[in-house]
């Protein structure tokens, strides 16, 4: 009975409750949006790499150090000499190490140096290995491997010829030596989809007439003089390892930063991870507390909608209280009304999320590299909609009960 009449006093209003519903819905969907996306992105983040033990690099900070060897974010304050490097993959608790410079760019995508390794070692999203689309990996000195990103915002294809541009904003281009397309990798929701993977020798080989980062003017070495050099670098970015046993891990760690002939820096990109979160964790905070106080907002509007209501509601009441109906009916009947409101609310905020997570998606890979998973409703959403609809009781308690104390003869007066 008080549920027929509920329905039906939703549908006597359903302007006033459609427009009620909807400013839940949109505060609903941007709560559990921040959270999709405050969760995603930290599970992308975590993603990216797995499997790699330690990432080594120039010393600075491990939050740099990661941000710059592994989401090309930032650039390396200073690099590591490959004597260094020869040194670390000598030791015998090493397994296999992997070296990337970094500093060149195409189109403003960055060009990665790195061996025949980086594909072997390389993993990401729980221990998932690169794979190749279209075409074949590095087989000559001037091939590149290509991201997905990058082979679908610049259309090219296995074949096609790429330029590389000295430094990241830089006009100067190494037209000498041009590379070509030999193979496209698989998407991947990290950040090697954005990136031009090129091998350590052929780093070397289009800087072979640069001298101070500029070309040395009148000089232009012919490519299959360059194929004969040694081509062994001098430096490179950083290095990925992997340790032989996790025993071992925190030893070669310590050995590394302690090593002697250059100052150098070995993070686990776990931790270095973690306190990538702690330095965000206050903005984190801070977006989830606004967005949570958009769906108080929403709820206090409710509580203001019934409020009003019931002054024009006032001889609906009294008739209800003059037909038998107790005032615990009435009460009852506005809390159910405004939990129906709310729970529609809450479940059109779910609908509008998942929509804009289908559209969202792929725009916010391809730009940021954020993959958003789009799977059925985590627990954290389900108490979040029974939670809504808890806080719509209970906001709804003070109009009802006043609505509960009114007497079937102040209902039959007229005010003036």
């Amino acid at each position: 009975m008080i549920l027929r009449l509920a329905i039906a006093s939703l549908f006597a209003r359903a302007l006033t409750v459609g427009m009620t519903i909807l400013a839940i819905a949109l505060s609903v969907a941007l709560f559990l949006g921040v959270e999709k996306i405050r969760t995603g992105a930290k599970s992308s983040f975590s993603d990216t790499i797995s499997g790699t033990d330690l990432i080594v690099g120039a010393r600075s900070g491990s939050v740099q150090l990661l941000l710059y060897s592994v989401f090309r974010i930032g650039n390396a304050t200073n690099n590591l000499t490959w004597k260094s490097y020869q040194d670390i993959a000598a030791r015998s608790d090493v397994d296999w190490i992997v070296p990337i410079s970094l500093g060149d760019s195409h189109r403003q995508f960055r060009v990665m140096g790195t061996t025949q390794a980086f594909f072997e070692h390389y993993k990401y999203r729980q221990g998932r290995s690169l794979a190749v689309s279209d075409g074949a990996l590095l087989d000559d000195l001037f091939d590149t491997v290509i991201g997905a990103d990058v082979a679908a915002t610049l259309g090219y294809s296995v074949g096609d010829p790429i330029i590389v541009a000295h430094g990241l904003a830089s006009f100067s281009e190494h037209k000498d030596q041009p590379f070509r397309v030999s193979g496209i990798l698989e998407k991947t929701g990290t950040p090697v989809d954005r990136t031009v993977i090129v091998s350590l020798k052929a780093i070397e080989a289009i800087h072979v007439d640069w001298q101070s980062g500029a070309k040395t003017p009148g000089k232009s070495t012919p490519a299959q003089v360059i194929r004969e050099m040694q081509l062994t670098p001098k430096a490179i970015t950083a290095a990925f390892v992997g340790v032989k046993s996790p025993l071992q891990t925190f030893a070669l760690q310590r050995a590394i930063n302690e090593y002697g002939q250059e100052p150098l820096l070995a993070i686990l990109p776990g931790v270095a991870l973690q306190e990538l979160w702690g330095i965000v964790g206050i903005a984190e905070t801070a977006l989830l507390a606004v967005s949570a106080m958009v769906v108080v907002t929403a709820l206090i509007g409710m509580m203001a909608t019934i409020f009003s209501s019931l002054n024009e509601r006032r001889r609906e009441m009294a008739i209800f209280r003059a037909m038998g109906a107790r005032p615990f009916t009435i009460l009852s009947m506005l809390v159910l009304e405004a939990m129906m409101t709310a729970a529609l609310g809450a479940l059109l905020g779910l609908a509008l999320l998942y929509i804009g997570l289908v559209i969202a998606q792929p725009i916010l890979d391809s730009a940021f590299g954020l993959w958003l998973p789009i799977g059925a409703p985590t627990l954290r959403e389900v108490w979040v909609i029974l939670g809504v609809i808890c806080a719509g009781a209970i906001v709804s308690l003070v109009p009802a009960v006043r609505a509960y104390r009114m007497s079937v003869a102040d209902g039959m007066m007229v005010k003036t």
